[in-house]
């Protein structure tokens, strides 16, 4: 017999002995293991603590493909779910699953939801997490888009760009911040002014480890530099800390092929008629051939 189907059984017997028991796995790898029950259940090799004070909210399912969803609430703690970690976004999509499981014996349990940790508020010393359910990865647009620019992220497996080739990013030491968004630097003038506008900063070392900003403006000033992010650090950020930064590509065409020598990898379709074009009509002082519209 199965552990589901002795569960099962376990429920027909009319008096029962259950409880909920959560695992969260984060993308850094980071595992935790929660559950409702008064003592720590063992099962399947893990461990789930009792006195995280998570519980959860009735889990709402539909037939069909419709997004399952719950909510799961819990006090902050330094041994578990801290306020760090989520203003570091390192609990942000981190893969969930929920057992409805015997504390009499635990061998006997059921899944009850699997999914992804969407978004996160915190108040009070607490934190309440929405639960997406195995759908939402699909409720979203497919297929390729047909725009000017190039959809593909900076050194993603369809850019193929290497950013770890020499000139397209450096790991320095933070030497000034204010704000945990505004950077300056005193001798970084190896690259041109704007060179890292709308790349990328990631946080090395430090309590903000593996955290990444957006970089919005990127500034070269004489002997002195300023990287300014679009959004503040979560968590503190202070002198000494490394910090790592990429490269800025404002998907064109041009930057593709002058910035990168990767214009092989553009997905964007430079040549794709404007708005304007749906709109145009014979002019008698312009040329009417049918011609190409790049001048």
């Amino acid at each position: 017999m199965s552990s589901a189907d002795a569960f099962y059984s376990h429920l027909e017997s009319g008096t029962t002995t259950t409880c909920h028991a959560w695992e969260i796995s984060r993308s850094d790898g980071v595992w935790f293991g929660f559950t409702d029950h008064d003592c720590n259940l063992d099962f399947g090799g893990k461990l789930y603590l009792a006195n995280s004070g998570l519980t959860a909210k009735a889990l709402q399912q539909t037939t069909g493909l419709s997004v399952d969803n719950t909510e799961a609430m819990g006090a902050l703690s330094a041994l578990s779910v801290t306020e760090d970690d989520i203003l570091a976004g390192r609990f942000d999509g981190a893969e969930l699953v929920s057992w409805q499981v015997n504390w009499a014996n635990p061998q006997e349990r059921a899944l009850a939801f699997r999914g992804t940790i969407g978004e996160i508020a915190r108040s009070g010393g607490a934190f309440q997490a929405e639960l997406r359910g195995l759908t939402e990865s699909i409720n979203q647009p497919q297929g390729r888009a047909f725009q000017r620019s190039c959809p593909a992220i900076l050194g993603d497996g369809k850019c193929g760009f290497d950013l770890s080739q020499p000139g397209y990013s450096i790991e320095i030491p933070v030497e000034e911040v204010t704000d945990r968004r505004v950077f300056t630097f005193s001798d970084l003038t190896g690259f041109e002014d704007r060179w890292f506008e709308r790349g990328r900063l990631v946080v090395v070392s430090g309590t903000a480890k593996a955290v990444v900003g957006i970089i919005k403006n990127d500034r070269l000033q004489t002997n002195l530099r300023r990287v300014e992010l679009w959004q503040g650090l979560g968590p503190e950020i202070v002198a000494g800390d490394m910090i790592r930064l990429e490269a800025g590509c404002d998907k064109a065409a041009g930057t593709c092929r002058l910035k990168f020598d990767n214009f092989t990898n553009f997905r964007g379709f430079p040549d794709i008629p404007g708005e304007g074009w749906l709109t145009s009509y014979p002019v008698s002082s312009q040329a009417n051939s049918g011609g190409s519209l790049v001048r």
